[in-house]
Formats: C-alpha cells, sequence, structure tokens
C-alpha cells in the first residue's frame, strides 16, 4: 500500500509563432548572431511604449479554444518586477488577475482509461533575453535576441498523480500547440519547456503539502525522470522526519538529480500591477467567433480517422497529425489513391529524407505536392515500380518537384510485369543453377531469396517482384 500520494502541476512556457515580438515589430526567430534582433523597446529604453501583436492574441486565444477555455473578452497585462541581467526593463509584462484564457481542460489516456486534466488558465507574456556565459574568463554576456518574444503560459490544476501522467499531459499540450500552429514546439531551442510543482501527501488525505517547482524542464523524457527523483527525495525526507522546503530547484539530467536554486518566490513577491502603458485587451464578439470558427478539425478525431483509414497503429498514424499541415497533405494524397500506400510513404522515406536534411517536417513550402504522392502511390499499387524503388528516388523527386510518373519514364525504371519475359528469366536462372535447386527441393527453403536475388539481376531490376515469387514458386514446387 503506497504511503505518499504525488500531487503536481506543470507550468509549460509556449513561445507563440508569431513573425514578430510581442510589444515591437523585431524578428521573433532563433539562431540569429547575439543582439540582431533588438529595439529601444524590447531593450527596455526608458520612455519606449509597446503595442500588442494581434496574432499573438488570436494564437493565445486558439490556445485557449483547444484547452477547452472560458476565453476572457476583456483581459489585462500586468508588470512583474524582478531583477535578473537579461530582463533590461527590470520587469517583465506578463498578465495576472484578468489573464486571456482561464478553467479549461484536457483529456489524457492513461493505463487506467482517460483522465480529465484542469487549466486553471494560460496567459500571454513576454520573453527575457539570454546570459551566455564564458568558460574562459569571469565574464557574463547578455544576448537580449529573444527579449520579448512573444509566450502564453499554461498553467494545469494539480491534478496528475504520477510522472506517468505529467509526461502524458506534456505531450497531449505539445500537440495540440504544434498541429494548431500555435509553436513550433522545438524544445531544444525553448519554444515548449516546462516547470514543475511537485508535492506529497499520505495518502487518502485531501491537504496538500509543501511543494517545489522544478525548472526549465526541457525534453519528456527529463520532466519524467526529474518528478520521479523528486517523488522519491521528497519521500525519504518525509519518512526520516525532516520538513519539505518550499524552493525552486534545478535538474541535473547528466547526474539525474534535482538540486536546490533558490527560495520559491510568491505572487506578492512580484509586486504585480496593471502596466500603465498598455490598455486592457478586448476581444469583440464577431472577432472571437471567426477564431472559434476557423478552428479545425480536432487531432484526436483526425488520430482515430487516420488509424481507421489507414489500419496502421496509433503511433504511426501520430506522424501523419504532427502538425496541420502533414495532417492535410496525407488526408488529400489519401482521398486520391491508396490510403495505407501513401501513409507509408510519409512515415516512412519521406520521414527519413527530413531527418537526414535535418529539416521540421512542417515545411509548408514543399515543392512536393499531395498530388504527387499520390500518382506515386498509384505506381506502387499498379505494380508499375516496386516500393522499394519509390523510396529510393523520393528525395530527387522531393527536391525538384518532378511529375513522378514522367520522371520513372524518363529513368526508365518501369517494373517488367510481363508473366511470358518474367518466366523465361525464372527458368533461365534454375537451368544456370541445378545444384541450388536440388538443394531447396530437398529442404533448404531460404534458397528462395538467392533464386529472386538472381532473376532480379537477369531483369536488371525491373522485374515485378509479386510476380517473380508466384512464378519461382510453381516452377521449385511444380
Amino acid at each position: 500500500m503506497r504511503k505518499y500520494e504525488a500531487v503536481i502541476g506543470l507550468e509549460v512556457h509556449v513561445r507563440l509563432a508569431t513573425k514578430s515580438k510581442l510589444f515591437c515589430s523585431c524578428p521573433n526567430q532563433f539562431g540569429d548572431g547575439p543582439n540582431e534582433n533588438v529595439c529601444e523597446i524590447c531593450s527596455g529604453m526608458p520612455g519606449a511604449l509597446p503595442s500588442p501583436n494581434a496574432e499573438a492574441i488570436r494564437l493565445a486565444a486558439t490556445a485557449g479554444l483547444a484547452a477547452n477555455c472560458r476565453i476572457n473578452q476583456v483581459s489585462r497585462f500586468a508588470r512583474k518586477n524582478y531583477f535578473y541581467p537579461d530582463l533590461p526593463s527590470g520587469y517583465q509584462i506578463s498578465q495576472f488577475d484578468l489573464p486571456i484564457c482561464e478553467a479549461g481542460y484536457l483529456e489524457i489516456q492513461t493505463s487506467d482509461g482517460s483522465k480529465k486534466i484542469g487549466v486553471t488558465r494560460i496567459h500571454m507574456e513576454n520573453d527575457a533575453g539570454k546570459n551566455i556565459h564564458s568558460t574562459e574568463r569571469n565574464l557574463s554576456f547578455v544576448d537580449l535576441n529573444r527579449a520579448g518574444s512573444p509566450l502564453i503560459e499554461i498553467v494545469s490544476e494539480p491534478d496528475l498523480r504520477s510522472a506517468e501522467e505529467a509526461e502524458l499531459y506534456l505531450k497531449k499540450l505539445h500537440g495540440i500547440v504544434v498541429y494548431l500552429g500555435i509553436s513550433d514546439g522545438n524544445m531544444e531551442e525553448g519554444s515548449f519547456r516546462c516547470d514543475a510543482n511537485v508535492s506529497l501527501r499520505p495518502a487518502g488525505s485531501t491537504s496538500l503539502g509543501t511543494r517545489t517547482e522544478l525548472k526549465n524542464l526541457n525534453s519528456f523524457r527529463n520532466v519524467r525522470r526529474a518528478i520521479e527523483y523528486e517523488i522519491e527525495r521528497q519521500s525519504e525526507e518525509l519518512d526520516d522526519g525532516r520538513a519539505i522546503v518550499q524552493e525552486t530547484r534545478l535538474y541535473d539530467a547528466d547526474k539525474n538529480l534535482t538540486r536546490s536554486m533558490r527560495d520559491k518566490e510568491e505572487a506578492e513577491d512580484y509586486r504585480y500591477f496593471p502596466d500603465p502603458d498598455l490598455l486592457p485587451l478586448r476581444i469583440e464578439d464577431d472577432v472571437l467567433e471567426k477564431w472559434r470558427a476557423s478552428m479545425p478539425e480536432d487531432r484526436d478525431v483526425r488520430l482515430k480517422k487516420f488509424m481507421s483509414l489507414t489500419g496502421l497503429p496509433e503511433p504511426e498514424c501520430e506522424i501523419l497529425t504532427k502538425d496541420r499541415f502533414m495532417a492535410d497533405f496525407f488526408e488529400t494524397a489519401a482521398g486520391l489513391s491508396d490510403a495505407k500506400i501513401c501513409a507509408s510513404l510519409i512515415i516512412g522515406p519521406v520521414a527519413r529524407y527530413h531527418n537526414n536534411k535535418d529539416q521540421p517536417m512542417t515545411a509548408s513550402d514543399w515543392e512536393f505536392t499531395p498530388q504527387s504522392l499520390a500518382k506515386l502511390a498509384n505506381l506502387i499499387k499498379s505494380g508499375r515500380i516496386a516500393s522499394k524503388t519509390a523510396q529510393d528516388i523520393l528525395p530527387e523527386i522531393f527536391e525538384s518537384g518532378e511529375d513522378p510518373e514522367k520522371y520513372v519514364e524518363r529513368k526508365g525504371l518501369i517494373q517488367i510485369s510481363d508473366t511470358d519475359a518474367i518466366e523465361q528469366a525464372v527458368a533461365e536462372v534454375l537451368a544456370a543453377n541445378p545444384k541450388e535447386v536440388e538443394a531447396y527441393r530437398g529442404g533448404k527453403k531460404k534458397l528462395v531469396s538467392f533464386f529472386v536475388g538472381q532473376i532480379m539481376r537477369a531483369t536488371k531490376g525491373k522485374g515485378n517482384p509479386a510476380i517473380i515469387n508466384k512464378l519461382l514458386l510453381e516452377k521449385l514446387e511444380g
């Protein structure tokens, strides 16, 4: 019987996929040189006046709609005061008493069934910059490129009871924001990062224990491992009669442990007050209804539909619903050809191509079209090319955008499906290898792959594998 029950809540920071920052026109992009994308507003110059990014507001509300939240049509920005070298204004513009979204939920599928996890609030805020510490000298540098980037913070209710549930919730949330184009979700670049609040209480109790906050967890695996470690650490502290200290802790992934960083701040420590430079945000009824109407089909609904359409398991179909562009791409192609073949091409060679090129599978500027994918699938289904041939040629077609039918004809890749021609090749191979034929008939059935290879060589790789296997077995078994 369990002695303690874990109580876990997650605070997830999501960088919004806008072209510019939250309160200025500086580019909102990752990877540029230090301090290239900085102006007087995001560098905190006195007298510089912020102006809210309309697209960021829409994306924040979209996240709220996806999380079944109430959208507050009047919300307010506030100043969150604290000092840090990469926060040039000395305060962060956030939302406090009037966030843009409240009182939602997400459902996760656990080993015990479906579970509803409450979403307390989603609020908007601008990001801080980044400190870069020299390894050679006792110096630190500040890069303000990230300062002012638009964020939403998605705060869950303390409804999670295990590291497994926390990971499932986080993956569900990540899938939603990427699918809807709210964020690119790149965890390595900090577009999706998580803080976890963890406490323990006696099993069966309804009171809350003293919590610790685990900061800036940047992978699903690290979230799970950090929470598991913290639950074990707190259990040992309580067993030894020591009180849990309310604090912020950092997770060391290399050593798989958490260590104290600082005392945990409370809301009063930040001295929130309404930002005097920004009027309350007002979302009119018609605008909100327009945003609601533009929401695509739910990702989970689409996932189940694709599983039914292709007969493929959930993990593979999750690739097809990785984002809205990919889901639309597949569904269009599947409507023109065999759905399972189209799915297999995306999950296999298309995914491998992008992994090798180190390019995201979200590239909406592909030269390759759903119509091209459907044509390639039709070539496989009709037997005009082998599946292996399609996988080999796909990268070149992807780069050029050339019509697959014209490509295979130009390259002379059409399979030989002429029964007479293949039958002749089978006869010649068997006549040239009498010892192997005798061995096969004597029980060495694995030799069939040897014969297939020889026949493919005789047909210069163009023989239809299905016809080859059929005619070969007829001759060998006859």
